[in-house]
């Protein structure tokens, strides 16, 4: 059985759907971040960086977005959640889905978990303030040149898809209003829809 190591509102979400996606039997475990369960040893053992998503299969544990979406996609390959089949149009989704987890991910944490990466208030609070910013720069991006629409590679869903939704649901706390890029916002409201989605935020709702 799979266990997906979660945490409501955090980017665990996008395995979350994916495995309602794929249709993968699973297991949901809270990792409650407020009482710093992910630095706790048992969860520590299972994934050394203290973080969530933590999926735990039959060979070991996996971490980091990117790889557990892909790792989903291949074990439900009838369910073309990424294209498997074309070489150059699954780099296109990964690359996507690394700056995701690179670049906008690390500009939402700035307002959140400043404190990785300085010390003075001075400098934590300069961090949080510039994240509108840095979240709306990001999504510009998306909105111009990297969203093919209606899915991210164009016609075809995939789990990049599902990272995205993610990302758009964390801007309203950004201090970034979604209508600011309308193929973005239509891509959030598509999403939004899907029962996979429903389904996963009201598991999360009442785990």
């Amino acid at each position: 059985m799979i266990t997906l190591f979660f945490s409501p509102g955090a980017c665990s979400l996008a395995t979350h759907i994916a495995l309602i996606e794929a249709g993968l039997d699973y297991r949901l475990s809270r990792v409650n971040l407020a009482e710093n369960q992910q630095n706790s040893p048992e969860f520590k053992t299972l994934n050394p960086k203290g973080r969530v998503p933590a999926l735990a299969v039959a060979e070991g544990t996996l971490s980091e977005n990117p790889a557990i979406l892909l790792y989903i996609a291949q074990m439900a390959p009838a369910k073309k959640l990424a294209p498997l089949d074309n070489p150059f149009r699954l780099a296109q989704m990964q690359a996507f889905n690394s700056f995701l987890a690179s670049t906008v991910h690390v500009a939402h944490a700035h307002g959140r978990r400043a404190s990785r990466w300085a010390d003075e208030p001075t400098s934590i609070e300069d961090m949080k303030r510039k994240v509108p910013a840095t979240m709306r720069d990001s999504f510009r991006l998306i909105e111009d040149g990297m969203l093919a629409g209606p899915f991210v590679l164009g016609e075809d869903f995939s789990v990049a898809d599902i990272y995205l939704f993610v990302m758009e649901s964390w801007l309203k706390g950004d201090g970034v209003d979604i209508a600011e890029f309308p193929r973005v916002a239509d891509h959030y409201a598509r999403m939004s829809a899907r029962p996979a989605v429903i389904k996963a935020l009201a598991d999360e709702a009442a785990a």
